[in-house]
C-alpha cells in the first residue's frame, strides 16, 4: 500500500525534529506531523476493518456463545459465502464455520485448563448445544477428552 511509506516518512521526519530542534517553531512541526501520521494510520486500521474477513472475525470473537451460521457471518460480513470462505481460507487454511468451531474449541481448552467449570456448562458456555458434541468435537481435534485433557492440563500449569 502506498500508505505505508508515507507513515514511515512522516515518522523518520518527527524524529529528526526532535533531534535537530532547529529553531522555535521545531514543536509546532512535530505536532503537524504527528497528526498527519494519526490520520494515516486511522485511515489505514479503518480500511483493515472494512475487509469482510475482519468484520466475521469481530462477529465471531464477539458472538462466539451464542449460535452462529454461516448467514450470520455473511450478513455481518457484507459478503457472500464464496468470498468469506475463500478469506478465511487465504489466511487460516479453513472455512468461517471450521474457524468458528476451532475458537470455540480455543476457548473450551482454556476453561478445562483454568476454571472447575462442569463439561456440559463449557460445552454451553462456548456455543455447543450439546455437552456430546462438544465431547465429539473436541476428541475429534484433540484426540483426547475434554476431561483427559483437563486432567493433564492442569498437571502442566501446576507445574508452570
Amino acid at each position: 500500500s502506498e500508505v505505508y511509506p508515507k507513515i514511515i516518512e512522516k515518522f523518520f521526519v518527527a524524529g529528526s525534529e526532535v533531534l535537530v530542534q532547529s529553531d522555535r517553531l521545531w514543536v509546532c512541526r512535530i505536532k503537524k506531523n504527528l497528526i498527519v501520521l494519526l490520520s494515516l494510520v486511522d485511515n489505514l486500521i479503518k480500511a483493515d476493518n472494512e475487509l469482510p474477513l475482519n468484520k466475521a472475525l469481530d462477529y465471531i470473537y464477539t458472538n462466539y456463545s451464542q449460535q452462529i451460521t454461516l448467514n450470520d457471518l455473511t450478513a455481518n460480513s457484507f459478503s457472500n459465502r464464496d468470498t468469506l470462505n475463500r478469506c478465511f481460507r487465504e489466511k487460516y487454511g479453513c472455512t468461517a464455520m471450521q474457524y468458528l468451531l476451532l475458537y470455540r474449541l480455543k476457548i473450551a481448552k482454556n476453561l478445562l485448563t483454568h476454571t472447575g467449570i462442569s463439561l456440559n456448562e463449557i460445552a454451553y458456555a462456548v456455543g455447543f448445544s450439546y455437552d456430546t458434541y462438544f465431547i465429539k468435537q473436541f476428541k475429534k481435534k484433540f484426540q483426547q477428552t475434554p476431561t483427559e485433557y483437563r486432567r493433564v492440563s492442569r498437571k502442566l500449569a501446576a507445574y508452570q
